[in-house]
């Protein structure tokens, strides 16, 4: 049964539309950064920061809160964009991303930022620091959930699933894990460079809950996040279908955008195409 209404789905999809356009706005001011990745996420951040964190901006150290650890910190402009528009810092400070002294780093750092919970930037740790918040809060009976986004292609690493097993173990209800099922990585196609699946049985053999959903379905994101908190025998895996790039034509499914920003001239007409969709989305819900 799902918890959104037409007007929230309206607002979540205008929400989501505004951070992909901020998203552009950054990377072809820094003239550097990860385009498709945080594109495709947009909507799965809006769902999370706009209906699903327990989290408070004006307070964004409350000892209560959620917790957010994104693993894979390349597509941070994503997350920057996002905590912007909710309120966090001032949506004019996104234009100063990877510029010398910004708080806007090229992968997040804890402390720099509010509303940043872990520093990353190699891939594969950030499942393990978001198993050692949810198993802390286990210990010290507090009742914030973690979770953690990850990319598909650091499923490569070992690491990854050192926690995977750790978590398992322990039965941590409280994590639930977003992984971005965009099928990309930055030398080409995930089934290409180094096959993943069968991940759902994967991540069941470690004694994982897993869902998979269209990470571009509010109703299937929040459904998604709503179930994993029923889930009481074990942590919960969300497997995010998205498309790299979403709602840029020119980006969706193309890999060589999986680190690469656009120049001024593609940037107006990738503006021109998401403010296109976001008059759309208006007068579909007229």
């Amino acid at each position: 049964m799902s918890h959104l209404h037409e007007e929230k789905i309206k607002f979540l999809e205008e929400k989501a539309n505004a951070v992909r356009q901020s998203i552009i706005e950054m990377l072809v001011e820094a003239g550097s950064g990860h385009t498709a990745g945080p594109l495709g996420m947009a909507d799965v951040f809006t769902a999370f920061y706009f209906h699903i964190l327990n989290h408070n901006p004006k307070n964004p150290d409350w000892p209560e809160r959620d917790r957010l650890v994104l693993s894979n910190g390349h597509i941070c402009p994503v997350q920057y964009a996002t905590l912007a528009h909710a309120e966090y810092f001032p949506i004019e400070e996104l234009k100063t991303l990877r510029k010398f002294g910004t708080r806007l780093q090229g992968h997040p750092h804890r402390g720099s930022l509010p509303g940043v919970e872990t520093t990353s930037g190699p891939l594969g740790s950030g499942l393990g620091q978001a198993a050692g918040m949810a198993y802390g809060a286990r210990l010290d009976s507090k009742k914030f959930r973690t979770y953690c986004f990850m990319s598909d292609g650091e499923q490569d690493a070992g690491n990854t699933w050192e926690a995977v097993m750790f978590a398992g173990k322990y039965k941590l209800n409280n994590l639930t894990g977003i992984i971005d099922r965009n099928n990309i990585q930055i030398d080409g196609m995930t089934e290409d460079i180094m096959p993943l699946e069968n991940l759902r049985a994967k991540y069941e053999a470690f004694n994982w809950h897993v869902l998979e959903i269209d990470g571009h379905n509010f109703e299937e994101i929040v459904n998604a996040a709503e179930e994993a908190k029923a889930i009481y025998e074990k942590p919960t895996v969300i497997i995010a279908h998205t498309i790299p790039g979403k709602g840029i034509k020119e980006i969706e499914f193309n890999y060589r955008w999986h680190g690469m920003p656009p120049n001024k001239v593609e940037a107006v007409k990738f503006l021109s195409e998401l403010r296109t969709l976001g008059g759309k989305i208006k007068s579909e819900h007229q």
